[in-house]
């Protein structure tokens, strides 16, 4: 399984080193403060980087407070109920008929 995944890894630096390379042009980046001057490619490639990140940290802010607090909560409960004595949870395969 490790192969796989490092030469899936492999296959796409290589098309990301033949995207660049076939996207050589100069695009010019004017920030109002700095002026850059990149390749194509590379400029295109960032920018997916970048939204890759960013899409990710957005998901990461959004779901996992909200996932910790519902299992923390959940916990406790579990907790409460074998200190009270009133059994443990069971818990049953969506299949099952009861």
């Amino acid at each position: 399984m490790r192969l796989a995944l490092i030469l899936i890894a492999l296959v796409f630096v290589a098309f990301g080193a033949v995207f660049g390379a076939l996207n050589a042009e100069a695009v010019v980046f004017d920030l109002y403060f700095a002026t850059w001057t990149l390749p194509k490619g590379a400029a295109l490639l960032a920018a997916l980087l970048l939204g890759w990140f960013v899409g990710g940290l957005v998901v990461y802010v959004s779901l996992v407070p909200r996932l910790r607090r519902r299992v923390r909560a959940l916990t406790h409960e579990a907790r409460r109920r074998d200190a009270d004595g009133s059994g443990a949870l069971v818990p049953t395969s969506p299949n099952s008929d009861a």
